[in-house]
């Protein structure tokens, strides 16, 4: 049924039609529109075992337990998931033995009355492919971009019917599920920027690749990996935090990104806009541009980069902004008015000059230098070898129309230099250290660090391979 696309009716008739499938739906925030597209159809009997709609925070608490802080968060939606499918197990599995069973939950923040709020929600599904089996939780995070509430139910309620009824028809291909999440609503009216499969019926899914695919399909702005891995929502990490953010292509990661890191660090600490320490956060920026080879993507590469990034205990996004104001407006999205720096090159710099990347904008350069410094961002420009002669804000070339621009900025410490630097490392670059490692000139071992020297021996990364001697000569394998 997979090349047939049915519209939401046409999905929820179909799952009220399957004797087979019953469950719960949970929905707070929004009404109760997914529901209500199972009742609309008929036959709705045969698959709702309840519906409810907990608005009230202390009822809330009642049913799924007390949930400090945000109520609009992957953990609350995982307490009303595992409760009402636990509820339904141990009530009905013994006296309906034939059922699949499920439970779906929605916890939105719809548009209020004022419109001034940022429209987002978390919605799961807990359920058995087969009766008596164990189950499997599809979760995803959920941007409203519409400003009409009523628009916004009309999306939830067909997510709903979409998700559940590809959890029953899809599962053998998640991307699939993800792909037909947004049948029967105009591309734009909202974003999947966070998703999770698991359970025994996707023990075979790297998330990873999931989250990959929704921002090359443009289904997601970015995505977020911790430094266990695992996916994760930007909210959980970026929430009222100060950021210390980097951009690179880390193919691999060397001693000049680590130095980048540490020392800008060492600068964003010492900011005398920061008032705890301890609400700095540090990520690093993978750009779709920076994925991409002559032939697309490679996910076996992208893994590898991830896997060593997160191997440094870095938290990754993967992104498609190639501007860096684009990726400003991003990361304020999240940390609510904390303070933010940008980590780069000098040669990146005179990038971000370039008035090429701003044909699209009214204001050109201007207005998006406008996005990229609003609310005191900063950039912190590490110096970049070109010959013998070492380039910072001090003797880089701006266009000349743009000098004064230049000057304000630093004048204005929107614009720093590293106060410190390794200058040891100012000689390495990525491509140069990619060639000695597919040449196998051991010398590139130098210029990254232990772990990741390691980590691209122990597995081959990047087109390297493992010596092999002979008594009469060496060769390659």
């Amino acid at each position: 049924m997979e090349g047939q696309v049915l519209d939401s009716s046409q999905k929820a008739l179909s799952i009220n039609l399957d004797r087979t499938i019953y469950g719960t739906f949970a929905e707070i925030g929004a009404g109760q529109e997914i529901a209500r597209n199972f009742f609309v159809v008929g036959g709705a009997s045969g698959t709702i075992a309840k519906s409810l709609s907990a608005y009230d925070m202390s009822m809330s608490d009642s049913i799924y337990g007390e949930r400090p802080g945000r109520y609009v968060c992957k953990a609350r939606l995982e307490q009303m998931i595992s409760y009402e499918y636990n509820r339904l197990i141990k009530e009905l599995s013994a006296k309906k033995p034939e059922k699949r069973f499920f439970a779906l939950a929605d916890t939105v923040e719809a548009i209020n009355y004022d419109r001034s709020n940022k429209s987002h929600g978390w919605m799961g599904v807990r359920f058995q492919l087969n009766p008596g089996e164990d189950y499997n939780d599809v979760i995803i995070h959920i941007r409203l971009l519409d400003r009409e509430n009523l628009q916004q139910q009309e999306i939830l309620g067909k997510m709903g019917v979409n998700l559940l009824y590809g959890c029953y028809h899809l599962h053998h291909s998640p991307e699939s599920i993800l792909k037909h999440m947004n049948d029967g609503l105009i591309p734009g009216r909202m974003q999947i920027d966070m998703v999770e499969f698991k359970g025994p019926l996707f023990k075979n899914v790297d998330n990873r690749l999931l989250s990959l695919w929704l921002v090359k399909n443009k289904m997601a702005d970015a995505v977020m990996f911790q430094p266990d891995g695992s996916t994760i929502h930007p909210t959980e990490v970026l929430y009222k935090k100060e950021i210390l953010a980097m951009r690179g292509r880390f193919r691999p990661v060397t001693k000049v990104h680590l130095d980048m890191l540490k020392n800008g660090m060492k600068q964003f600490e010492k900011d005398e806009r920061i008032k705890d320490k301890k609400r700095i956060t540090a990520i690093t920026e993978l750009t779709l541009r920076d994925l991409s080879g002559e032939e697309g993507i490679n996910e076996q590469d992208f893994l590898d980069r991830v896997d060593i990034l997160t191997a440094l205990g870095q938290t990754v996004l993967v992104s498609n902004f190639h501007e860096y104001y684009k990726l400003v407006q991003y990361l304020t999205r999240y940390n609510t008015g904390a303070q933010i720096a940008l980590v780069l090159g000098a040669n990146s710099l005179i990038n971000v000059f370039n008035e090429r990347f701003y044909e699209n904008l009214n204001g050109g350069l201007m207005e998006a230098f406008g996005y990229l410094f609003h609310k005191d961002v900063r950039l912190y420009l590490y110096p970049y070898k070109f010959g013998d002669e070492v380039i910072s804000s001090e003797n880089m070339i701006i266009p000349e129309k743009y000098e004064y621009l230049f000057k304000f900025l630093k004048d204005s410490k929107k614009i720093v230099d590293y106060e410190k630097f390794d200058k040891q490392t100012l000689d390495i670059f990525s491509h140069k250290v990619l060639e000695k490692i597919i040449e196998g000139n051991t010398e590139w071992e130098k210029m990254v660090p232990p772990i990741v020297a390691r980590l691209i021996k122990e597995n081959n990364l990047f087109n390297f391979r493992r010596r092999k001697f002979t008594k009469s000569k060496m060769s390659f394998r």
